[in-house]
């Protein structure tokens, strides 16, 4: 089936708009990637991580950022490069049961991203307003979708709807964070790289799954291949020094708001006695640092929900027509992909626990596409110019190599 038609803004500038407004308009990409490293998951596991274990992850937190943000920086060029997304580039270079292997994984890792989103916001509706928790979920799932729906009016009214929801969030965990007793040796602390038993690296494998999201690394690619596509792209040589920005800037963005997230969680509820939910974070943050604390605590989480739930259907979209050349109208795919979410609603879950655990699927998810990504970015014949350097592939595939590690060691600490 055809692709859809560029959206009005993806057109190509003036040629007499100077550098700096080149640039600024090839911004915007990585901010709606970057709300998948924001998402319900990242509150579940840092809230949980801080509750449980102090200050002890936040090495995770920190590394798992920078991996993210090399990460989408070889998404966004390859899609840049080559015009087509991650999943289209599977589909030209591996063989066809490859390909349906790797379109099965990557459709479980958008349902698995969806089902925490949703039930994240069910959560934050809860708090607010004590609407339950499956009615919450039919709520997240149609407001998302309205906001999906600003992308038929160009990317740039959709990305700066994203962005917005990132400030929001970035606004509460930067007051949080300021109205907490931080102690700085415990943080400088949190910093050594160590796990405290099974526990830990368990939960430091929900930190990485809901930080490195592989939905957000096909996505990625989708977003720049919009922008910087041959024939659309204002200036060929300003992509890479767009590209970098928009990635240091939203990642920058979100990965300290992941940092806020667990310090701030450490903070004041490690060792107060309050369940490590989102439900009893809620309830101690009020406790410990005030009511509106509690409040900016559950408006995050309800932008977040909204926000990374709209993502993650995009981001579906992209996974079936790159792989499969497929493509099924948004609200069916809304429906199937809402059903698993709303089921877990429906039999009364502990909303936590369910994000916990998906994350931990999510973290199995990664390599599915890191993999791929790496061989990809490195291959002269497919990447041109944009090749990777050697050092680039070498450090992505560390990460890589650590990343799989750390889930085999998981399923020996599980076993």
């Amino acid at each position: 089936m055809k692709p859809d038609p560029d959206p009005p803004d993806s057109i190509p500038l003036p040629p007499t708009t100077g550098v700096r407004q080149r640039l600024v308009a090839l911004i915007g990409p990585a901010f709606v990637a970057a709300v998948a490293y924001v998402d319900p998951g990242n509150f579940a596991t840092n809230v949980e991580s801080g509750a449980r274990f102090g200050f002890l992850l936040l090495w995770v937190v920190v590394a798992a950022n920078l991996v993210a943000m090399l990460l989408q920086y070889l998404s966004a060029k390859a899609g840049a490069a080559t015009g087509r997304s991650l999943p289209e580039l599977c589909r030209e270079h591996y063989p066809r049961p490859v390909v349906w292997g790797l379109w099965l994984q990557a459709e479980i890792v958008v349902i698995m991203t969806d089902l925490a989103e949703l039930i994240g916001g069910a959560v934050a509706l809860n708090l607010l307003f004590g609407l339950p928790m499956l009615p919450g979920g039919l709520v997240i799932a149609a407001a998302s979708f309205a906001i999906l729906s600003l992308r038929k009016a160009g990317n740039r009214r959709f990305e700066a709807a994203i962005a917005a929801m990132l400030v929001v969030v970035a606004v509460a965990f930067v007051h949080q964070t300021l109205v907490a007793d931080v102690p700085t040796g415990a943080v400088l602390t949190g910093l050594v790289p160590r796990f405290d038993g099974a526990a830990s690296l368990l939960l430091a494998a929900g930190v990485i799954g809901a930080t490195v999201m592989p939905h957000a690394i096909y996505l990625h690619s989708a977003l720049t291949r919009e922008h910087f596509s041959p024939g659309r792209r204002p200036d060929h040589a300003d992509a890479p020094r767009a590209q970098r920005m928009d990635i240091v800037l939203a990642m920058g963005v979100a990965g300290l708001i992941n940092v806020a997230m667990l310090v701030g969680a450490a903070s004041t509820l490690h060792g107060s006695g309050a369940e490590p939910t989102l439900s009893g974070a809620h309830q101690q943050f009020a406790v410990g640092a005030g009511p509106l604390t509690a409040l900016l605590f559950a408006v995050a989480l309800l932008a977040s929900g909204v926000a990374s739930s709209s993502v993650g259907v995009y981001a579906g979209q992209v996974v079936m027509e790159g792989f499969l050349r497929r493509r099924i109208p948004l609200c069916l795919r809304r429906l199937l992909v809402v059903v698993p979410a709303l089921a877990i609603l429906a039999l009364g879950m502990e909303p936590t626990l369910a994000l916990l655990l998906s994350q931990v699927v999510l973290s199995f998810g990664i390599p599915f596409a890191l993999v791929p990504l790496i061989l990809l970015t490195r291959r002269r014949d497919v990447m041109g110019a944009w090749v990777n350097r050697r050092v680039t592939t070498a450090l992505a595939g560390w990460a890589g190599v650590v990343v799989i590690a750390l889930n085999g060691v998981l399923v020996c600490a599980l076993l």
